[in-house]
């Protein structure tokens, strides 16, 4: 079964969904990374910690998250986790740290 909402990895549009799911400082941070441009380093940080979050890698077509699509896991995974808000914002921070060490293309 195909779902439009179901993509590879964890879509940017679906973003401004989570922003009222947590408490204030998720907010800030959502409100933060929506603005900005899809390959900005907020951005592409916020999508990192979503991907671990939500185990996008370990999700296939015939996946029962894969057929609800992107935006109804991803709100799922927000409502079941436990975690504080300052956890998430470790997360978004360590995602963040990683890919400043990583090299981008036509970089020495």
């Amino acid at each position: 079964m195909y779902n439009s909402d179901t993509e590879l990895l964890f879509p940017p549009r679906v973003i401004p969904v989570l922003r009222d799911l947590r408490g204030r400082k998720w907010e800030e941070l959502v409100d933060q990374v929506v603005p900005q441009d899809e390959m900005s380093p907020d951005k592409l940080a916020f999508v990192l910690m979503m991907i671990r979050l939500n185990g996008c890698l370990t999700c296939n077509a015939d996946s029962y998250r894969a057929m609800r699509g992107c935006t109804d896991c991803a709100v799922q995974t927000l409502r079941r986790n436990r975690d504080k808000d300052e956890k998430l914002l470790k997360m978004y921070a360590k995602a963040k740290n990683d890919l400043a060490k990583t090299k981008r293309p036509g970089e020495a």
